[in-house]
Order: C-alpha cells, then sequence, then structure tokens
C-alpha cells in the first residue's frame, strides 16, 4: 500500500495511502477511514455504521448528522447508497476536513462539513432535527483509538434530543463491554426511549455499533433488505459485506 501524501502538524502524523481505487487515512498510525468508489462497501466497521438506514424504506431517511467525519467514508456510502437530502458533518479536526474533500472526494452538494467541537456544536445547535444521527468521535490514546466523548446519560439525550420521533441514533464502541456500559443501556430512562435497538459488529474487529430506533423493526427486515441490494448480498461473490447482528 503506497503513502500518496503525508505530513505533519501541531505534532500529528497524517497519512493517506492507496492500494487501487482504494483510499486510507491514518492519522498517528491510527486507522480511521477507507472507501473505494468502485466498490463502496468495504468489509470494515464504516459497514456497520451504514447498514441500520436499511432498517427504513427508501427516502425516509432525509436528513443525516454525523459527528466524527475522518476522512468521509461513511458519508460516501450514505450518498451512493440512499442519497439522503442533507449530511451535516461535524469534524473537530480541520485537517480531516481537508483531508475529506481532497483525497475522499467528499465534495457533494447535499454535504456540509463543519469544523467544530461535537459537544459544544449540539449544545447550541436549535435547528430541525435529524432522522439519524451518528456517533462516531474517536480520539488516539497512546497509538490507539478511544472514543472522544462518554456515552453517558447527558450525552446520549442530547443525541436523542436531535432525533424526529420516527428516526434513530447510531454509536461506534471500541468493544461490546464499552456499549453494554453506556448509558443506552444503563440509563432505563433512555432505554425506553428507544422501540428497537441492536448491535452490530464485524468478526475481524473489536468494535460493536449500536443502533437504537424509535420504531419498531427487526434484524429479519434488515436481512430481506439486503438481499435486494446486489453489493450488501452475502450469497453473491462480489459482496465485502461481512457483519453480525443481535438484539439488544
Amino acid at each position: 500500500m503506497a503513502i500518496i501524501w503525508e505530513t505533519r502538524q501541531a505534532g500529528i502524523h497524517y497519512e493517506v495511502r492507496a492500494a487501487g481505487g482504494s483510499r486510507r487515512l491514518y492519522t498517528n498510525g491510527v486507522f480511521h477511514s477507507q472507501y473505494n468508489p468502485n466498490n463502496p462497501v468495504t468489509g470494515n466497521v464504516w459497514d456497520l455504521l451504514l447498514l441500520p438506514v436499511f432498517f427504513y424504506r427508501p427516502g425516509e431517511i432525509k436528513r443525516i448528522l454525523m459527528l466524527g467525519v475522518g476522512g468521509g467514508a461513511v458519508i460516501q456510502q450514505l450518498n451512493h447508497f440512499i442519497k439522503p437530502k442533507e449530511i451535516v458533518g461535524i469534524e473537530y479536526d480541520p485537517m480531516h476536513i481537508d483531508i475529506a474533500q481532497r483525497f475522499f472526494n467528499v465534495t457533494q452538494k447535499n454535504v456540509t462539513l463543519i469544523q467544530a467541537d461535537a459537544v459544544k456544536w449540539l449544545e447550541y445547535y436549535q435547528g430541525p432535527k435529524f432522522d439519524m444521527v451518528i456517533d462516531d468521535l474517536f480520539a488516539e490514546v497512546d497509538g490507539e483509538p478511544s472514543r472522544a466523548v462518554e456515552a453517558s446519560s447527558e450525552w446520549v439525550q442530547r443525541l436523542f434530543s436531535n432525533v424526529t420521533n420516527d428516526g434513530m441514533v447510531v454509536s461506534n464502541f471500541i468493544s461490546p463491554k464499552e456499549l453494554k456500559a453506556s448509558a443506552y443501556i444503563q440509563d432505563r430512562l433512555l432505554k425506553n426511549r428507544t422501540k428497537s435497538a441492536f448491535t452490530l459488529s464485524n468478526p475481524y474487529y473489536d468494535n460493536a455499533i449500536g443502533a437504537f430506533l424509535c420504531i419498531e423493526t427487526s434484524s429479519k427486515q434488515l436481512r430481506q433488505r439486503l438481499l435486494g441490494i446486489p453489493l450488501f448480498n452475502t450469497h453473491q461473490k462480489i459482496s465485502k459485506l461481512n457483519y453480525r447482528i443481535r438484539l439488544l
């Protein structure tokens, strides 16, 4: 895998690597994003952040808030598969925004990238609610990825307060243990806020993705919808999708 661009800014090492049509972003050696426009299913964690949109029918997810942009892989996947009316991406690191636009081509008209602290931005946000909020806020600690914002009752409540009545919140956790310890599970009032909740995982990664929906649905319904999309139909050789889903 070739390094096609790198720089150091304020003690942070950024690299963009390429292998064929695939682009990868590494920050201080931590793998942040991967995307290939010729095959938008990565076989990686980013697929798991995307999959919950298929609990809904086409056109139901119109406005999406992406907290933590990285290289913009999930934004590109969302635009490829569902083309929502609007995606707002909040990213603390201005270099990540520049990389997303320059190397991952996150320049679509329906995408707004904002350089800001996600916690403060949400604290002051007073606009319309979103159909989907994705919490993918990560930092690096000793060369390892770590959640940048604790999934406390206050934080989770703030996320839900910006979701429509039929919407959902999707959150990325380092491990199933971290997900189970979060306010999504431990706070009874918040747990009752949703009608359906699932964890998605990839057997090759430790991450656990929590999907918390304000509608009643099932994993069976998700699987049936994915079968109708060739790149997500795991019975077809062209699909790189590798996931597990369980009720929470």
